[in-house]
């Protein structure tokens, strides 16, 4: 990348113009999504904002309430969530919200009411706040075909169902990394400008990877085929290189990375949390989708991810994403483990 070059740059593709080019390639599209996207944007620039000047503005430490997972929440998940709610039901085209912060689904009321359902966990990580590293806001996108009075089964759909999905990450810079169902490009925000600009146009993730993602303090409460995986990441038998670990232990950090070099993020089932931790609806079914868009695999360790059908709107599931090559030795390893069964 010749950055000398790119400094210069005057024609600069902004998220805005992306959005409207792609609005542009569907005659019959009335600029419902367009307008939900830029509602969507400006909640990332004012999370982003807040995150930035949260230890000045005492927005650090804990509100006090306990959100449905039971995690305490911080001062910035609540204003976050506050945040996109509202900037999403004034947008005039959402129908459902499920945030990661709420117990219920949030309908809107039906003077506001739009095509789209939107699913997200405004701020996570949020543990790492007080830290400094890097914390991000996880969505997806689903749309509503008719005029059908709203119910839950409008959002508990497979992933493959979801129209677009993204998130954006708050850290050493502001990045915001979108699918709107073909390819996935990156988005840097612009301080000087106040603008999103495409920085990593079409993604791909690399088909083999260096670096594994884990938190290996479950070890001992992973299944075979998991501690197989990661034992040949270690201890490759042939020949190779180890991979490396890398762990931050924020969701959107990790996937990020992944993203752009390549490897696996694994959150495994294990003994102590049989269904996995990650939640499917605003974290496993947006993050699958955009791996999955930019050429990479998701699995649970029993089928595709974007296949799941969720019953609940807070369901966790185990989660294997990442490189094609990757994700495909540890289905190799779990279809063996199911034959000895």
């Amino acid at each position: 990348m010749d950055h000398a070059a790119d400094a210069h740059r005057t024609d600069l593709m902004t998220i805005t113009r992306f959005v409207l080019n792609e609005q542009s390639k569907y005659p019959e599209s009335r600029g419902d999504f367009t307008i939900l996207l830029s509602h969507i944007v400006l909640g990332c620039k004012f999370v982003c904002s807040s995150v930035n000047k949260a230890g000045l503005a005492k927005l650090i430490g804990l509100a006090g309430e306990t959100n449905i997972q039971g995690e305490e929440q911080k001062k910035l998940d609540v204003l976050s969530n506050e945040v996109f709610i509202k900037a999403l039901v004034s947008s005039g085209r959402t129908r459902i919200l499920v945030s990661e912060e709420d117990e219920d689904a949030i309908f809107v009321e039906p003077s506001k009411r739009g095509r789209y359902c939107v699913v997200f966990d405004p701020l996570d990580g949020s543990s790492n706040i007080d830290c400094g590293v890097s914390i991000g806001t996880i969505f997806g996108i689903y749309m509503v075909k008719d005029d059908h009075e709203p119910t839950l089964d409008d959002v508990l759909q497979p992933g493959t169902q979801m129209v677009a999905a993204g998130y954006c990450m708050y850290g050493s810079s502001c990045t915001l990394v979108l699918s709107t169902g073909t390819g996935v490009n990156g988005f840097t925000l612009d301080p000087s400008l106040g603008e999103f600009i495409l920085t990593h146009p079409d993604i791909k993730i690399p088909k083999k990877g260096k670096i594994y993602s884990v938190n290996e303090g479950n070890a001992k409460n992973w299944d075979v085929p998991t501690a197989k995986y990661v034992e040949k990441c270690k201890f490759p038998k042939d020949g190779s290189s180890s991979k490396s670990l890398r762990y931050i232990g924020s969701m959107v950090a990790d996937v990020h990375r992944t993203l752009l070099y390549g490897g696996t993020f694994m959150y495994p089932a294990d003994k102590k949390s049989p269904n996995g931790k990650l939640r499917v609806l605003y974290e496993v079914f947006p993050m699958s989708f955009l791996i999955e868009k930019a050429g990479g695999q998701a699995f649970t360790g029993k089928q595709r991810a974007l296949d799941l059908v969720p019953t609940k709107i807070h369901e966790r599931s185990p989660v294997f994403l990442g490189s094609y090559d990757e994700i495909e030795e540890i289905k190799a390893l779990y279809a063996a483990e199911g034959q000895k069964e």
